[in-house]
């Protein structure tokens, strides 16, 4: 692990990798409690707090299309961070009234505020490598470190405190995080990012021609961008399992009894962001380790490893489930799932953000890092209607489905990879 940060990395990653880390805190502690708190607090059914959180999750992945070309165009890409997150704790802390209309209109906020931060954040980390590209996988790869440390302690801290005193102080617990990310932001980014994300990509020049001219290898990198895109979305539908019906599967179907205390469900979203920081290092290096012999998968075969890893994972709770014959299966099968599941997002997700960052036209760096997230938009939207059968199938059937759908999408991709050989 330590060699990852002895690469010599710019100093403002590592003020990216400390408000990434905050954001996602506020963002992950609030979502370990969303579907609990509709189910528990507002007795809406399983299918309405799902149908809700899908709508949520992903339209906070469709808006930084918007954050991004308004970076692009108009702010720059630090404005963007800034505003994104003065309404991310306002949207948090709205959320801890309980009210319908404040639950609402706080939801709303936070999807805006998301579309202001979440491209724009990862665009000034590519910028931060303009002269050293070579190192710019392994600089994603430790700001993802960020986003999950991150998502490792919101649920423990916000869920903790949820159990204590209630899911509003949760909420605002949550809100804190991010205000914390705030004002370190705030503190040392002139220092730290110097000029990197302050004016618009995008610069209209006097008596020239504004049209901007795509080459023939921008249009190739764009159609290789949008053909993984979709198939992002589908390892994203079944990926985003984790905060509506795993977290129903956790509350109901698992024994959480250990040594007389019962595990809080909010803490098994946890396993996924430590796996993660455990593990990233040792993806990383194993991707370099074959880099250096020359036997690098490319990143649609990365892909593909992550739709069968997933896959597996879903395929053995639908045995599990198949097994215990409606008794409550132990926590360790979930634990065994999340560390699969873990395995696969370091196969897409690290591997996409440098890959839109490495393809996309300067010009449209933001705007494009937006259309990326398009695939986690559909992927959420269509979790939150998959995980509303989550009562009407049973347990079996519902993961045996999403297994099935995996291993399709990786044959498939698998398929098509001769057409996209030249992707790095």
């Amino acid at each position: 692990m330590l060699n990852i940060f002895k690469q010599g990395h710019p100093k403002g990653l590592y003020l990216l990798f400390f408000v990434e880390m905050w954001e996602r805190f506020s963002y992950y502690g609030m979502r370990a409690l969303l579907v609990l708190y509709m189910v528990q607090q507002f007795a809406f059914s399983v299918q309405k707090a799902s149908f809700i959180y899908g709508i949520y999750t992903g339209f906070v992945y469709l808006t930084p299309l918007i954050g991004g070309y308004i970076a692009d165009r108009y702010w720059g890409q630090r404005k963007c961070i800034t505003a994104g997150a003065i309404l991310m704790a306002l949207g948090l802390f709205g959320l801890s009234i309980h009210h319908y209309a404040a639950f609402y209109i706080s939801l709303i906020i936070m999807i805006c505020a998301n579309g202001m931060f979440k491209s724009n954040i990862s665009t000034v980390v590519g910028m931060l490598y303009k002269d050293s590209p070579e190192k710019k996988d392994s600089g994603f790869t430790i700001f993802y470190m960020g986003i999950n440390a991150g998502a490792l302690l919101s649920p423990l801290v916000c869920g903790t405190i949820a159990v204590k005193y209630g899911f509003n102080m949760g909420f605002l617990s949550a809100g804190i995080g991010m205000l914390i990310g705030l004002i370190i932001y705030k503190l040392f980014e002139n220092k730290l990012l110097t000029d990197f994300g302050t004016c618009p990509s995008f610069v209209k020049k006097e008596d020239t021609d504004t049209t901007v001219k795509l080459t023939e290898s921008d249009k190739k990198n764009l159609f290789t961008l949008f053909v993984l895109i979709i198939f992002s979305t589908v390892f994203w539908m079944a990926y985003e399992q984790a905060g509506s019906s795993l977290t129903l599967f956790a509350e109901y179907s698992v024994n959480r009894n250990f040594l007389n205390l019962k595990i809080p469900t909010e803490y098994f979203q946890s396993l996924n962001p430590l796996f993660i920081i455990l593990i990233a290092p040792i993806v990383s290096g194993f991707w370099i380790l074959l880099n250096q012999k020359g036997k690098e998968p490319n990143s649609v075969m990365k892909f593909s490893f992550a739709f069968l890893f997933l896959s597996a994972g879903y395929l053995l709770l639908a045995l599990i489930t198949k097994e215990s014959n409606g008794t409550l299966i132990s926590p360790v099968w979930l634990l065994i799932y999340y560390f699969i599941s873990t395995i696969a997002e370091l196969c897409i997700s690290p591997i996409g953000l440098s890959l839109v960052s490495k393809l996309a036209p300067v010009q449209f760096a933001s705007l494009i890092m937006g259309v990326w997230f398009l695939a986690s938009f559909f992927g959420n939207l269509f979790a939150g209607i998959f995980s509303g059968f989550y009562n009407q199938l049973t347990h079996f059937e519902f993961f045996m489905i999403l297994a099935v759908i995996l291993i399709i999408a990786a044959l498939i991709c698998l398929l098509i990879m001769p057409k996209l050989s030249k992707i790095k």
